[in-house]
């Protein structure tokens, strides 16, 4: 079994007890923390490595590797084959400053937009302008609905009854 269906398979058990799936979880979000805390302070260098030498380097075991590749994969510049990864594959952390911050935000994970590494990279304005783009792009905006009495949005002067409104 491929390294991150293992991961899956452990990190969304819907079966396990609930307590063990919150410790994993906790524990789980403070290694990555750590990780994105180191990875923020050179965010020019592309670090690379096996999953196990990862593991290894950053002092986790690689289940959790695996699930923080599987967390950075969408951030990255050249993606990871993360489906088929084993402990010997090759990955790389390049990842684009901009879409990562985003995809923070997009994950509401709160404790890694808000790392202090990241004033180092975007000034305020610039991690403010990110955060909004981002939130507006899930925002989903209905049209204004047009009643049959209202004028017609094409510009005639009739009402839409009269105009598009019509059943041909």
């Amino acid at each position: 079994m491929a390294l991150l269906e293992q991961w899956r398979a452990k990190a969304y058990d819907e079966k396990a007890n609930k307590g063990d799936l919150q410790r994993l979880w906790k524990d789980y979000f403070e290694k990555e923390k750590n990780i994105y805390a180191e990875l923020l302070k050179t965010p020019d260098d592309v670090v690379t490595g096996t999953v196990k030498g990862l593991a290894e380097k950053y002092g986790i075991d690689i289940m959790t590797m695996t699930g923080f590749l599987d967390g950075i994969n969408d951030s990255l510049k050249n993606p990871n084959p993360i489906e088929e990864m084993e402990e010997d594959t090759e990955v790389n952390l390049g990842f684009d400053k901009e879409l990562l911050y985003k995809n923070m935000v997009g994950a509401g994970a709160d404790w890694l937009y808000g790392l202090p590494e990241w004033e180092e990279i975007f000034d305020e304005a610039k991690r403010k302008e990110l955060y909004t783009e981002q939130k507006k792009s899930g925002t989903v905006i209905k049209e204004a609905k047009i009643y049959p009495n209202d004028p017609c949005p094409c510009g005639s002067g009739k009402k839409y009854k009269k105009c598009h409104g019509r059943n041909k």
